[in-house]
């Protein structure tokens, strides 16, 4: 699977599969939303302390914002462990964040 390092684009393997996640502004506003914060500050507080229902609420937003929207859907009953789980997420906000001088 290729990435798009320009967009911002992640790839993680999540049960058993890789996966496409990308920090969009609408996976941005989502998770804002899931979380319930409003601004950058806010919500790089409330990420240093997420529950396991937040954090597979930012992991269903970065797959939406990848393309992966029917694994998205489906994350309650996929055999997502929880490091992986964060282990992506922390990915695709590295990779975020390393497009910001493109």
């Amino acid at each position: 699977m290729s990435v798009n390092g320009a967009r911002g684009e992640a790839i993680a393997v999540l049960a058993g599969e890789e996966r496409r996640l990308c920090l969009t502004l609408g996976a941005l506003a989502e998770i804002e939303t899931a979380l319930g914060v409003s601004g950058v500050a806010a919500l790089a507080e409330r990420m240093r302390a997420l529950s396991a229902r937040d954090l597979m609420a930012v992991l269903a937003a970065l797959l939406r914002g990848g393309g992966e929207g029917s694994l998205a859907g489906a994350l309650d009953r996929a055999a997502v462990d929880p490091v992986e789980a964060a282990e992506a997420v922390a990915l695709a906000f590295a990779a975020s964040s390393g497009r910001a001088g493109a």
